[in-house]
């Protein structure tokens, strides 16, 4: 798997390009702002995108996906339940920024257990709430990593004071999907630096096994 990381946007968002090393084709995570950064990446990579694939529906993740949807031809792609909240921003992003209330429509919708193949590589969707009702991993266990969105960070996780957000949900869901891949799995959240699910079960905080359950 070829994998190109570029931090993007106002809150320095990990937006993730991976390709497969004998096809070419591509999949793009997280365009969370600065197209013409993503989209000279893609050129320089010399790759075709076919896929978008958005972790949820905050802005910090969402910001370019329009542009570069247009610019790659590629299709857009989210879990199903995000859909609302896509459409139809939150009126609080407007804080952040105007473009952050534009709203997007998907081409596909993706669910528990979907299979996404790039070429030669195959994402498995895993559906991960908490952080937002359609909060989805993308797990490749050929190559051992999962893209965890802001679900979990190294030694963090996702805020749960957004709307659609639950910090119980987000804790079962990182404690029953993440935490029972194998430990040697690498995580690539959307922000931050990677880690591993062995690091997070043992260490994490919020999560991990010395962690307060939630009531």
């Amino acid at each position: 798997m070829i994998l190109r990381t570029l931090i993007v946007g106002v809150i320095k968002t990990n937006c993730y390009i991976m390709a497969c090393e004998r096809t070419r084709e591509a999949m793009i995570i997280d365009p969370g702002g600065d197209a013409e950064k993503i989209i000279q990446a893609v050129q320089e990579m010399d790759v075709k995108v076919r896929r978008i694939v958005l972790t949820h529906f905050h802005f910090d993740h969402t910001l370019a996906a329009e542009d570069v949807r247009t610019a790659t031809d590629a299709r857009l792609a989210v879990h199903r339940a995000e859909v609302p909240y896509l459409e139809e921003p939150p009126e609080i992003f407007r804080t952040f920024s105007p473009e952050a209330s534009q709203g997007i429509s998907p081409d596909m919708l993706l669910d528990e257990g979907v299979h996404v193949q790039i070429g030669e590589l195959d994402f498995e969707v895993l559906h991960t709430p908490g952080h937002s009702p359609g909060s989805l991993s993308l797990w490749i266990p050929n190559e051992g990593a999962v893209f965890s969105g802001d679900v979990l960070f190294r030694s963090g996780v996702g805020r749960t004071d957004l709307p659609g957000s639950d910090y119980k949900t987000l804790f079962y869901t990182v404690r029953d999907k993440l935490f029972a891949l194998p430990d040697e799995t690498f995580v690539y959240p959307g922000h931050g630096s990677r880690t591993t699910i062995g690091y997070e079960r043992q260490n994490n905080p919020w999560v991990g096994v010395n962690a307060e359950w939630p009531v």
